[in-house]
């Protein structure tokens, strides 16, 4: 037998060996991927909750230190943090703020229950906190 003919009797021999594993290799490693890029999804919005409810708590506390008063300054801080978190939240948004006093710091605490891995079907609550401080404005509004 020529050497070429060997060669390609090996070939034919190797084919028929190896025929159908790719096709069994794509419906292992397919859903293993895709389950992969749902898992970076759902912590990816993990993520972006947390800086959402940071961003909220800076806001809140903003808006809350260039008011007149204090009950005044809790409002808008409560208004402005539950803008923000509207389209992030499931429930409802927790804002705690403390200590509007001349010349001193506004500090708000804001929580929630953010979405987060619902989307996988993982339906594990997952409350995130955010604190900000923002000193009380020196030229705020006085009427």
């Amino acid at each position: 037998m020529p050497r070429g003919a060997e060669f390609a009797a090996r070939g034919a021999e190797f084919a028929t060996r190896d025929a159908g594993i790719s096709t069994i290799e794509v419906v292992i490693l397919a859903p293993i991927m895709i389950l992969f890029i749902l898992v970076l999804v759902g912590f990816g919005q993990l993520v972006d909750g947390r800086g959402a409810v940071d961003s909220a708590a800076r806001d809140a506390a903003r808006a809350g230190s260039i008011q007149k008063d204090g009950a005044v300054a809790v409002a808008e801080a409560r208004r402005a943090a539950e803008a923000d978190l509207a389209d992030v939240c499931s429930g409802p948004v927790s804002v705690t703020a403390n200590g509007f006093e001349r010349g001193g710091l506004f500090t708000v605490e804001v929580s929630c229950q953010i979405r987060g891995l619902a989307m996988l079907g993982l339906n594990i609550p997952t409350t995130l906190e955010g604190r900000s401080t923002s000193p009380i404005d020196p030229y705020r509004r006085t009427v």
